[in-house]
């Protein structure tokens, strides 16, 4: 019999050509790819992770090899699974992490942290002036990495696109907790944080007039608190005055005019950075002893040595003390309170900065070719080359801008 009995199973091996078949995403071979860590973080209760998912997706579909310890996006509600399945490799120890060419993380290293980075590494991540010690310093220059701090890498027009980003959720989340204290379920005043019919407003002073400050007031100002702020750039009040309408007083940092401005206050938000290194002390103690008891006091600059005489570093865990019946508040990683949002917020900045290194020939080559990136490196190869640092702890420096001649 020349023709076999057809069976069925002929037709449906055809149709099942037409289906919707899966490949696996192309991945673009580069010279320039480079391994990326991921450590768990270990310091201050820290939530946030640097990169989500999606962006290890996108990094390793562009030839990057992403290296993940096991539970490092937790805090940010992001699994270990999601990694892995964006392509990402989990492993379980720090010293696998460390491997990596470079070290993406959220909070400087301790010093255990240290000695797992090779000389030649490139090291990414807060470095807190105000928390930093002379040991830090000497450790990480003993291990010849190059090592860039969030707070001073800017972006081409001079801004500082981490800071900025940070600080817009610190002032969005700041009333929230100031509301939190003020209420009598935390031995606070007793009072709402606004306005209602036939009660007078809360009062909300603020010193600075940067983003913290505008995020901060615009919250403030939306629930009918009264808003005042301090700072002695009166372009940047001005600029305030102009986002946010006539609604707010604002004032240069007079000590008389800010002393009868805290003894009336419910809460005073700290919002001002160090300028050239340097933070100082715009609240004395004695100020803070003639507010109102149960009134709040939140430093978002302690992680800069704080601007309010009586402020103390404080942890998630033991948020809060009490001086003078004043409830201090005085956390340095407020935005990890929203980690999942702040981690997003990281991860939108971070990653066309590692494709855009890749294309410059890698991150050194980024740091020589653009100076708004330069400008985050305080350490290079175990020299020290940021001048503010240097002064601080009476220590050498060197210019960037000479290494980069010898290179040439």
């Amino acid at each position: 019999m020349s023709n076999s009995k057809k069976t069925g199973f002929e037709a449906l091996a055809k149709e099942s050509q037409y289906y919707p078949q899966e490949q696996l995403d192309k991945i673009k071979k580069s010279k320039n790819s480079f391994i990326i860590g991921l450590p768990k973080e270990v310091s201050l209760q820290e939530k946030r992770i640097t990169l989500t998912p999606d962006a290890v997706r996108l990094l390793t579909v562009n030839g990057h090899n992403i290296i993940i310890e096991a539970g490092a996006g937790l805090g940010s509600n992001f699994t270990d699974n999601e990694y892995s399945e964006a392509g990402a490799k989990v492993v379980y120890t720090p010293e696998e992490v460390y491997e990596a060419n470079a070290i993406l993380k959220i909070e400087p290293p301790t010093l255990d942290e240290i000695n797992y980075l090779k000389p030649g590494k490139i090291l990414i991540s807060a470095y807190q002036v105000g928390g930093q010690t002379l040991a830090y310093l000497n450790a990480l220059n003993s291990r010849k990495v190059v090592a860039l701090g969030f707070e001073f890498i800017e972006d081409k027009v001079g801004g500082m696109p981490i800071i900025r980003a940070m600080s817009e959720i610190a002032g969005n989340t700041v009333m929230l907790i100031a509301a939190q204290y003020l209420s009598s379920s935390q031995n606070g005043r007793g009072v709402v944080l606004g306005g209602i019919t036939g009660v007078a407003p809360t009062k909300v002073v603020i010193l600075g007039a940067g983003t913290v400050a505008e995020y901060a007031a615009r919250a403030a100002k939306g629930l009918g608190a009264e808003v005042q702020v301090f700072d002695n750039h009166i372009y940047k009040l001005r600029r305030l005055k102009y986002a946010l309408g006539d609604q707010i007083y604002t004032s240069s940092i007079d000590t008389i005019t800010l002393s009868e401005s805290l003894k009336k206050a419910d809460v005073v938000i700290g919002a001002l950075r160090a300028e050239k290194g340097i933070n100082r002390h715009v609240v004395s103690e004695e100020m803070v002893s003639n507010m109102n008891p149960g009134a709040v006091i939140i430093d978002l600059s302690i992680d800069q040595g704080g601007c309010i005489e009586t402020s103390e570093l404080t942890t998630h865990s033991d948020p809060v003390f009490e001086k003078y019946g004043v409830i201090h508040y005085c956390v340095p990683n407020v935005a990890s309170t929203v980690a999942r949002t702040a981690t997003t917020a990281l991860s939108n900045i971070f990653t066309p900065t590692i494709l855009r290194a890749a294309d410059e020939g890698g991150i050194e080559e980024m740091i020589f070719s653009h100076k708004w990136f330069m400008k985050g490196v305080y350490s290079y190869k175990g020299v020290l080359t940021n001048e503010h640092i240097a002064r601080k702890f009476n220590m050498k420096y060197k210019d960037l801008n000479l290494i980069m001649a010898t290179r040439l």
